[in-house]
């Protein structure tokens, strides 16, 4: 596919596997740890070296756990939370369990990511699950999303150019994934991907999906029946068990495929996604490396913005 190449980061994706690669003893002067700053800069340093593209996004969770998602299935993330909170309207508002030495990092990776220049987009409501789903269906050209998350399989298209770079083995050995790839690893394409992880569930995001049901059974399903309509559509003609479990589960499945699907609509604030040659203020972004001891990482980065 021709036209620009748009680079997607699941950013919160990206700084956590950072904090907990890098030990905590790598700190700014004043002794703070500033591992995971660091090595997010690495890792876009190392994907934006390696796929030259000519636009980015540091896509990011404006609301890690949206309340629309929780009122369809009340255990999404449920596992994640520290505490609640009273939000705008006396709506609740979930604070995420972090470590508090991460905690004190986002802030600085912010101010970071801001001096740069590289653009950070997020919108209220919403993951960046959501943003990195709704950049892609509008992007120029191929897209790469960049995230340790297995969610993020649904936009993947071959026919659009979009794919996923799969970093859960670490960035060093991330993969590849398309539609291709989907079809060796689970049998599915990134277009059956919602209905198979709502089949199937995901633990990590407190999906308890249909007792019964694993990876096999719901791609073999989706083989033969298309997509989860379809096999609701001729869930008589399914084995005994298989049909028990189904049916015990109508309502879940119909409530947990709004969770699972990202949202390709958000709106989104105006935002320049052309990858940045230089620094955007570049006397605060070599103070803020100064300050937080970022030494080759800064340089890594400059050089993979510079080309």
């Amino acid at each position: 596919m021709t036209g620009q190449r748009s680079q997607l980061f699941d950013t919160a994706s990206l700084y956590f596997r950072a904090f907990y690669g890098l030990p905590e003893s790598l700190t700014g002067r004043d002794g703070r740890p500033v591992n995971a700053v660091r090595g997010l800069l690495d890792f876009l340093a190392r994907f934006i070296t390696d796929y030259r593209p000519d636009r980015v996004a540091c896509c990011w969770d404006n609301d890690w756990r949206p309340a629309w998602r929780v009122a369809l299935v009340p255990s999404y993330k449920g596992h994640r939370v520290a505490r609640t909170v009273a939000g705008p309207g006396g709506t609740a508002s979930y604070v995420e369990e972090v470590p508090d030495a991460l905690t004190a990092q986002v802030p600085l990776i912010r101010a970071v990511l801001d001096a740069l220049g590289l653009p950070i987009v997020g919108a209220d409501g919403f993951e960046a699950d959501d943003v990195m789903a709704t950049l892609a269906a509008r992007a120029p050209g191929p897209v790469d999303v960049v995230t340790g998350d297995r969610d993020m399989f649904q936009v993947v298209d071959d026919d659009a150019g979009v794919r996923v770079l799969y970093v859960a083995r670490g960035v060093g050995k991330h993969e590849r994934v398309t539609d291709g790839w989907l079809a060796a690893k689970y049998g599915i394409t990134g277009a059956q991907y919602v209905d198979f992880a709502t089949l199937r569930g995901d633990a990590s995001d407190g999906l308890p999906g249909v007792k019964g049901i694993g990876e096999k059974t719901a791609a073999s399903l989706l083989a033969t029946y298309g997509d989860l309509e379809g096999i609701v559509e001729n869930v008589g003609s399914l084995g005994a068990a298989v049909q028990r479990a189904l049916v015990a589960n109508a309502d879940y499945l119909a409530a947990a495929s709004q969770v699972v699907a990202c949202d390709r609509n958000v709106s989104l604030p105006d935002a320049d996604l052309t990858l940045p040659r230089t620094p955007r203020e570049p006397e605060l972004f070599d103070a803020l490396a100064d300050e937080l001891n970022l030494g080759g990482a800064a340089e890594r980065i400059l050089k993979a913005m510079a080309g």
